[in-house]
């Protein structure tokens, strides 16, 4: 476990490039101000015409330019309402491939419709958005530390063309139900296992706040709920052979990692060296309500 912290500090010492990273804001800033237009463009005709829900439903194209002629960037509003009160687009999505590595990000937004919700929405973007865009911006400036490393010591450019290094920032729903909302944000990349990262973000559409795993159990659910899970962890480590460490989990806390699948249950999220070896990768377990 101390070589796994350490590595994790490490990984979060590198510095980030100034540059690079004013560059990814600055695309950011340009993409928001072209949703936000959107935005009040949509309400004013929801005023005017009540049928303007199902024209809230159409895609919407952004095409943003980043950085040169290599990079191509699009943005593309494809998921439906969710019910009649939040949606998630894709706020920007972009290519582009530099001598250290290449990159594909897509990055959501979470649409709020009622006008109620906008300090929410400015809340959850805000923070979805800065995600990805550090975890690229890191990425990157790992991958071009890792180039130079490799060619100091022998490599040739020709050899780390061979590696083919890969950056990916995406999303996935997890849920869309009259009542909640559940989003994954998620960075990988192909050459650093440890390189992983997530974050979840849930809400109750009908209340118009986040949700914890806390605020999803009643109380008395919560004791029935940790021990499902330290014994489904029993379970695997049985079906997979590996030694887990769920005896250092500590149970359900307000930042316990969890998404809602589509039955409306939470499953309960460790990231990769949380409770087992790497090897083991990332683990969820159900909790039934």
């Amino acid at each position: 476990m101390k070589r796994m912290e350490a590595a994790k500090q490490k990984y979060d010492s590198i510095p980030i490039p100034d540059e690079l990273s004013k560059r990814v804001r600055m695309e950011i800033e340009k993409a928001d101000k072209i949703q936000h237009k959107t935005r009040i463009n949509r309400k004013r005709n929801t005023v005017i015409k009540k049928t303007a829900a199902a024209a809230a439903a159409a895609a919407i194209l952004f095409t943003v330019g980043v950085n040169s002629s290599e990079t191509f960037a699009k943005a593309v509003c494809d998921l439906p309402l969710i019910g009649s009160i939040a949606r998630v687009v894709t706020f920007r999505s972009y290519e582009t491939k530099t001598e250290d590595a290449g990159i594909s990000v897509d990055i959501p937004s979470v649409d709020f419709i009622s006008a109620d919700l906008d300090g929410l929405q400015k809340e959850v973007n805000e923070e979805i958005h800065t995600f990805c865009e550090q975890y690229a911006d890191q990425a990157l400036s790992e991958a071009a530390e890792y180039r130079q490393a490799f060619l100091e010591t022998g490599g040739t450019k020709e050899e780390w063309a061979e590696h083919e290094i890969q950056i990916k920032v995406w999303y996935e729903v997890k849920a869309q139900t009259d009542q909640y909302l559940s989003l994954a944000v998620m960075g990988n990349n192909n050459w650093n296992h440890a390189g992983y990262a997530s974050r979840y973000y849930n809400f109750d559409k009908r209340a118009g706040t986040w949700i914890s795993l806390k605020d999803l159990l009643d109380p008395d659910q919560i004791p029935s709920a940790e021990e499902s899970v330290r014994s489904q962890i029993k379970q695997r480590e049985k079906e997979t052979g590996m030694e887990f460490w769920g005896d250092e989990w500590k149970g359900i806390g307000q930042d316990t990692s969890f998404y809602i699948n589509s039955a409306g249950n939470p499953v309960i999220v460790f990231a990769e060296y949380e409770i087992a070896p790497g090897a083991a990768g990332t683990q969820e377990f159900e909790v039934i309500k």
